[in-house]
């Protein structure tokens, strides 16, 4: 078994934490809206998202040997209007490019992020209605 990951967070004045994990890593955290100094807790549950997924997408395409040159995954949450203000819907989007990759390669790699792979997606899914889309451009020059 795995050792635990570890977080803390330090309070450094304000609304501002300087957030520490297992991997040494220090990330500034801000939950005050108005002074905007760092991403908030709840944005970097959506950026862990899709890093978490996208991770996931290019180690699935590079095993397909697709020939993509560029892969980005954004999302779009909306939240309980009572506390606690978790996520209730959060739509994905993936955009993936490359030099004619196979739709159903990249279809596959989403998929297998939203129902295997993504322990992030897996952790939300608890609350929070997903829904997604891919869509596939093709690289200039190709």
């Amino acid at each position: 078994m795995a050792a635990p990951t570890q977080a803390s967070a330090q309070w450094t004045g304000g609304e501002q934490f300087l957030t520490r994990g297992s991997s040494g890593h220090e990330v500034l955290m801000d939950s005050d809206r108005a002074s905007n100094l760092a991403p908030g807790p709840m944005e970097m549950v959506l950026r862990s998202l899709c890093a978490c997924s996208a991770t996931d997408v290019v180690i699935v395409l590079k095993k397909k040997r697709q020939a993509f040159t560029a892969v980005e995954v954004t999302a779009a949450g909306e939240r309980a209007p009572e506390p606690p203000t978790v996520y209730t819907q959060i739509h994905m989007k993936y955009r993936i490019a490359g030099h004619h990759v196979d739709r159903q390669a990249a279809e596959r790699a989403v998929a297998l992020s939203q129902e295997k792979y993504c322990s992030v997606l897996a952790t939300l899914r608890q609350r929070a209605r997903i829904s997604y889309e891919l869509i596939l451009e093709e690289a200039a020059g190709s």
